[in-house]
């Protein structure tokens, strides 16, 4: 059986990565999400197991000693990480996984994981991005340029990664994704199994 990918996604706060992660499942949901864990209090709306799953500060500190995560970094003085075991299982069934992470635990992953494809979704422009935070009308003037200089420092790291999808229309971007994952099954390290198989033969 060919295994699984895991494709890295992350972009800074108003580059639309939840919006196109929302209609790229819905045009292929058979993609496995992966659930980060966090030690902070489930938020109003929030559903165990959706996105997070919700534990003690003592099991994380727990599953980091016994090397369980992929990755984590603390965040307001509450941990977030990527278990590793749903990870494995999932690609060894030959099952793709998305996982959604910032540009610290996507640089984590990428070392323990080599093989994993890491995908940032792009603003258009600056000008844009600033849009896009004024748009929501939630953050004040001070909030939306601390957003603004962190989007600056992730866009740094954009370089690092495999593909960059510009989200300038959410149509467009989503067929980016596809064109990526449909692409990469053609790759010769996905295909190993295959050769072999015909080669023994």
């Amino acid at each position: 059986m060919t295994k699984g990918r895991v494709y890295i996604i992350s972009g800074p706060s108003g580059s639309g990565k939840d919006t196109v992660m929302k209609k790229l499942f819905e045009r292929k949901p058979e993609i496995a999400f992966s659930i980060s864990s966090i030690t902070r209090p489930m938020r109003p709306g929030e559903v165990e197991g959706e996105k997070y799953n919700f534990i003690s500060r003592e099991r994380f500190e727990q599953m980091i000693q016994n090397d369980e995560l992929l990755e984590h970094n603390v965040f307001v003085g509450n941990y977030y990480g990527t278990p590793k075991a749903p990870v494995f299982n999932c690609i060894e069934s030959g099952r793709d996984m998305l996982i959604e992470v910032d540009v610290n635990g996507a640089a984590q992953i990428r070392h323990k994981l080599p093989s994993a494809i890491s995908i940032f979704v792009m603003p258009p422009s600056l000008e844009v991005l600033k849009n896009r935070l004024n748009g929501r009308g939630t953050d004040g003037a001070d909030v939306i340029e601390k957003r603004l200089n962190e989007a600056l420092r992730e866009i740094a790291s954009a370089k690092d990664y495999d593909y960059i999808v510009i989200n300038d229309n959410l149509d467009a971007a989503v067929d980016d994704f596809v064109t990526i994952m449909s692409v990469d099954r053609f790759k010769t390290d996905r295909n190993i199994e295959l050769i072999n198989n015909i080669l023994n033969k």
